[in-house]
Order: C-alpha cells, then sequence, then structure tokens
C-alpha cells in the first residue's frame, strides 16, 4: 500500500516561496508522481508532474513552480516561487502506476496561504 505524506504548507506574502515535500511510504520509482491543487469552492487542478524524469506543468505555473524527485530518499518536492494570491490553495500529491489512467494514491492535502 502506498502512502503519501506531505509537509511544508504555510503562510507567504505574495512574491515569496515555499517547498512542499511528499514522502512515500516505499520505493515507486516506476510511478508517474503529480501535485494537485484545490482551490476553496473549486475542484482538483492539475500543477505539475513527473515520469521517468520527464516534468510538465499547468500553464499557470509555468516558470515559478518546479517539481523533482529524489528516488533514493522517497521524496517528491515542489518549489514554488513568485507566488501570488491565485496560488493559495489546499495542495496534495498524487502517485499512479505508468498505465494507470487515474492516480491512485492521494495524500493529505497542505494548504498554502499566500497574502497580498
Amino acid at each position: 500500500q502506498v502512502q503519501l505524506v506531505e509537509s511544508g504548507g504555510g503562510l507567504v506574502q505574495a512574491g515569496g516561496s515555499l517547498r512542499l515535500s511528499c514522502a512515500h511510504s516505499v520505493r515507486i520509482s516506476s510511478y508517474a508522481m503529480a501535485w494537485f491543487r484545490q482551490a476553496l469552492g473549486k475542484e482538483h487542478v492539475f500543477v505539475a508532474r513527473i515520469i521517468s524524469g520527464v516534468t510538465s506543468y499547468a500553464d499557470s505555473v509555468k516558470g515559478r513552480f518546479t517539481i523533482s524527485r529524489d528516488s533514493a530518499k522517497n521524496m517528491l518536492y515542489l518549489q514554488m516561487n513568485s507566488l501570488n494570491v491565485d496560488d493559495t490553495a489546499v495542495y496534495y500529491c498524487a502517485a499512479k502506476v505508468p498505465s494507470s489512467v487515474r492516480y491512485d494514491y492521494w495524500s493529505q492535502g497542505t494548504q498554502v496561504t499566500v497574502s497580498s
């Protein structure tokens, strides 16, 4: 059973930075891993994905956020720079086997609040 535990959320001023971390319970280096976010009253939205070292980003975060993983430490990261109020949301990390359509494993979520 894959368990994902994230940390690193908090309150930051606009223009600031935060780094989210996601620890996974087993070695899943072949899995696709991603970050999603959910603003209050809105649906889950894709933020970034990494699979086999290839990354992709939502247009809204491209150039500001960086997804990375350390497979030796079973860790996934999201470095968030130049944050703005529109980035305020609960952030989740997720994992799936590459052949799966949907993400099967999710973290508990961490709140990121950006103040103006």
